[in-house]
């Protein structure tokens, strides 16, 4: 079992009792999820892969995945900012598929 699988079946676990489910396009879980360990490699920690990091882990805490934002994404669009989390609502079609816009304060976009 390769890393990324590992992560996916890790997170999973943790993630879908708490209501957060991963995209059902399993390719595009994938990619992130090996950015995602891609970022740990680079710096220490799993950063979201959709965003600017800083390299620096207190002023990336908000965007160490999941990130700070994704609570309130999800419950007010279905998905957080990259799709790696959604509603089940979300994936069965249920609601749209609308853009999540980003909430990340702008001093900390362009690090």
């Amino acid at each position: 079992m390769s890393d990324v699988e590992r992560l996916y079946d890790t997170l999973k676990a943790v993630q879908e009792p708490k209501g957060y489910f991963f995209n059902h396009d399993r390719g595009r879980v994938l990619e992130l999820l090996e950015a995602l360990l891609l970022n740990k490699e680079r710096y220490g920690y799993m950063c979201c892969p959709c965003r600017l990091a800083a390299g620096d882990r207190e002023k990336d805490r908000d965007i160490i995945c999941p990130c700070v934002y994704r609570e309130e994404d999800v419950r007010r669009y279905g998905s957080c900012y990259c799709n790696l989390y959604v509603s089940e609502a979300w994936n069965l079609g249920e609601i749209p598929h609308t853009y999540v816009p980003e909430r990340r304060p702008p001093e900390k976009l362009f690090p």
